[in-house]
């Protein structure tokens, strides 16, 4: 199995959901999170004022797949994602090594 990180743009997430739901991936966990990565934030303006804005706000989502599932859903999430700007985001592939379902204790690896 591997568990796949996907930091993207608030206004992205419901284009995500909808490529991983063509793909039958019904579980996932949406987080509200907050950093920067290359860009390294932004200036605005605020009653008059100047000040960096150093983390940017951002969803994360993280969704558990079958190793043979990985490729397909990195591939459907970057196109789903993708504005081709600076901030679009990162998708990370980790391994899991097993799962235990909370309910009856079983688990899967």
């Amino acid at each position: 199995m591997k568990l796949i990180k996907c930091i993207i743009r608030p206004n992205k997430v419901d284009e995500v959901k909808d490529a991983l739901a063509k793909l039958s991936i019904a579980g996932m966990t949406v987080t509200e999170v907050r950093g920067h990565g290359k860009q390294k934030g932004h200036t605005a303006i605020y009653r008059g004022k100047e000040y960096n804005v150093s983390l940017l706000p951002k969803m994360e989502i993280e969704i558990v797949v079958p190793d043979n599932m990985a490729d397909d859903v990195v591939k459907a999430v970057v196109q789903a994602a993708r504005t081709g700007e600076i901030g679009d985001g990162r998708v990370f592939v980790l391994p899991v090594l097993e799962s235990y379902r909370i309910r009856t204790g079983e688990k899967e690896s």
